[in-house]
C-alpha cells in the first residue's frame, strides 16, 4: 500500500509497503467480504487469480485510541471499559493493538491501544459512527483525534 499525506499542493509519498499497514489495514479488514483464511492459502498455493474478492462498497474510518503520552512514556495498566456496549453496535469492529487481559478485565498495555473501526454508508456516516463508538470506550489517559475523515468530507 501507498501511505500518502494529503497537503494543498496535493497528495505526497511518505511511504509504500509490502505488508499489511497498522492502523491502515483496519478499515480493509472491515470491508472485506471474502474469507480472508481462503484468500490467504490462494497467495500461498500460488493462485490468487483464481480468488474473486468481495467487498462491501461502503466507506470505513478508523480512529485509533492511544494511551496517555504516546508516542513518548505512554501509561500502561489502565482498565479498558464499555467495549461491551459497543460490540452491540452495527458495522462497527474495534480491532485490539496495546491490550491485555488479567483476571477477566482488559488493559492497556502500548501506546495503540484500539483501532475503532466503522462503516457507513457515506464517509460522513462511517466518521460519525466511529467516533459514537469511541465515545463509549474509557481509560484513563485516552487520547485519540477528532478530525479523522474530515478531510475527505471537506470539513
Amino acid at each position: 500500500y501507498a501511505g500518502l499525506m494529503m497537503t494543498r499542493h496535493g497528495p505526497k509519498v511518505l511511504e509504500f509497503n509490502v505488508r499489511f499497514g497498522d492502523p491502515e489495514s483496519q478499515p480493509v479488514f472491515l470491508r472485506l467480504k471474502s474469507d480472508l483464511l481462503e484468500v490467504l492459502l490462494a497467495v500461498t498455493k500460488g493462485k490468487l487469480d483464481k480468488v474473486q474478492l468481495q467487498w462491501d462498497t461502503r466507506p470505513a474510518v478508523c480512529v485509533v485510541m492511544a494511551s496517555g503520552g504516546y508516542p513518548g512514556l505512554y501509561e500502561k495498566g489502565r482498565e479498558i471499559t464499555g467495549l461491551d456496549d459497543v460490540e452491540k453496535m452495527k458495522d462497527v469492529v474495534v480491532f485490539h493493538a496495546g491490550t491485555a487481559e488479567k483476571d477477566g478485565k482488559l488493559f492497556t498495555n502500548g501506546g495503540r491501544v484500539l483501532g475503532v473501526t466503522a462503516l457507513g454508508d457515506t464517509i460522513q456516516a462511517a466518521q460519525e459512527r466511529a467516533y459514537e463508538a469511541v465515545k463509549r470506550i474509557h481509560f484513563e489517559g485516552a487520547y485519540y483525534r477528532t478530525d479523522i475523515g474530515s478531510k475527505a468530507i471537506g470539513r
